[in-house]
């Protein structure tokens, strides 16, 4: 059954309220909380009976609180709402040191107020107009944060580095001024563990020299040169961290022995562990950087490892190039003191020298160990994660210091 309610509000002796008096607004206050009681009770009645549907003369109401007005004293004042969490983050200035990735630029110009120090013809000049608003720094494997850079920024709180690698950046210094500093580990170790075999495979098998052999149109004439196996050969690494750990698996699928050098013997590994670096190089075929870059690691590859590496053995440098002694390592190779050299990093960037050039036992890198797209996005993502994170109060997510 569905029943129909009308509610109209009248004044204690059942007449609708009208009128402007003031005593007929009192009436009319009182007659409001009466009909209000009213509708209350009609409700509670209905949650115990059947559906029914209740229609209030709402016209009425609507008419009489014009005609009479309710004087209450309603504060007008409004406060702004509080900033929210995004709008924060767009006021913290972050400088970016160099062109590094699209992508990560784009999503710190849109989340942060982005400053491209590269761009600036006067750094200096720069630094000190802008000392006041940047409480971050983005840099990677070519650009960081100085000692000088950070003296110049007294707000600064963050260095989050677009690499694994934290040779760029003044660490000392940022514990002294406690400052964050946080990198990308990781989400970059299988691409360059990739990319350590292929250079093996490369610069045994002769795979660039094989491709412009048959560019070139040389095929035709000839079948090319035999190359080496790498199947089977002993693989020796220079630091036993998270690539060097990843580059050993890979290289056990090709059934090479393992062995490596480090600080101290890592536990929970069956490799062979040479305290010596020099008795490292002379019990392997191939030697690979994996190390971190730092005063004690760099050089470490000088003329006294190369030459126990020998001439049939081979140097695959996927770390940072100041860790192998540059000229050295030409001159061996041009003296033919070493068989081959597959090289991702170079001792002074971009710069790489050219005697190397002509060389077909020498593979040549631009630095690439990272370089895929789902690598470098994830690295990025990162990089943000750890700023945003920061700003927000939130633990870091690859912290360093």
């Amino acid at each position: 059954m569905v029943g129909v309610a009308k509610l109209v509000v009248m004044d204690p002796k059942g007449r609708l309220v009208s009128g402007g008096s003031s005593a007929k607004t009192g009436i009319m206050q009182k007659s409001i909380k009466e009909s209000t009681k009213m509708l209350a009770t009609l409700v509670r009645r209905a949650k115990s009976q059947p559906p029914i549907t209740l229609t209030c003369n709402l016209l009425h109401i609507s008419q009489l609180i014009s005609t009479h007005p309710l004087h209450h004293n309603f504060s007008t004042t409004t406060r702004a709402p509080p900033p929210s969490a995004a709008a924060k983050m767009e006021a913290v200035g972050v400088l970016m040191m160099c062109p590094m990735n699209n992508y990560l630029e784009q999503e710190l110009d849109k989340r942060f107020k982005l400053f491209r120090y590269w761009t600036q013809p006067k750094q200096r000049e720069f630094l000190a107009q802008h000392a006041e608003a940047i409480r971050a720094v983005v840099g990677n494997a070519t650009a960081g944060a100085s000692a000088e850079v950070i003296d110049a920024l007294p707000k600064l709180e963050i260095v989050s580095s677009f690499s694994v690698g934290l040779d760029k950046i003044d660490l000392i210094k940022c514990k002294e001024k406690g400052i964050r500093v946080t990198n990308t580990p990781d989400v970059l170790t299988e691409d360059v563990a990739d990319l350590a075999i292929g250079l093996m495979l490369a610069v045994l098998r002769r795979i660039c020299e094989c491709d412009k052999y048959v560019r070139s149109g040389a095929w035709k004439f000839g079948d090319f040169k035999l190359t080496t196996k790498f199947s089977g050969k002993r693989v020796g690494i220079i630091g036993l961290g998270r690539i060097g750990l990843a580059i050993a698996k890979r290289a056990e699928a090709f059934d090479c022995p393992i062995s490596y050098y480090s600080r101290s013997e890592k536990p929970n590994t069956n490799y062979k562990y040479y305290g010596n670096l020099i008795e490292l190089a002379s019990n392997c075929d191939i030697l690979v950087v994996a190390c971190a870059l730092t005063p004690e690691t760099t050089h470490i590859v000088n003329r006294e490892v190369i030459d126990a590496l020998g001439p049939k053995g081979v140097l695959i440098n996927i770390g940072r190039g100041p860790h192998v002694d540059e000229p050295e390592l030409v001159s061996a190779l041009v003296e033919g003191r070493l068989g081959g050299a597959g090289l991702d990093v170079f001792e002074k960037e971009p710069e790489v020298p050219e005697q190397l050039f002509g060389l077909d036992n020498v593979v040549l890198l631009p630095h690439v160990g990272s370089g895929t797209i789902e690598t470098r996005k994830a690295m990025a993502d990162l990089v943000l994660g750890n700023l945003e994170a920061h700003f927000a109060n939130k633990p870091l997510l690859t912290p360093v210091v």
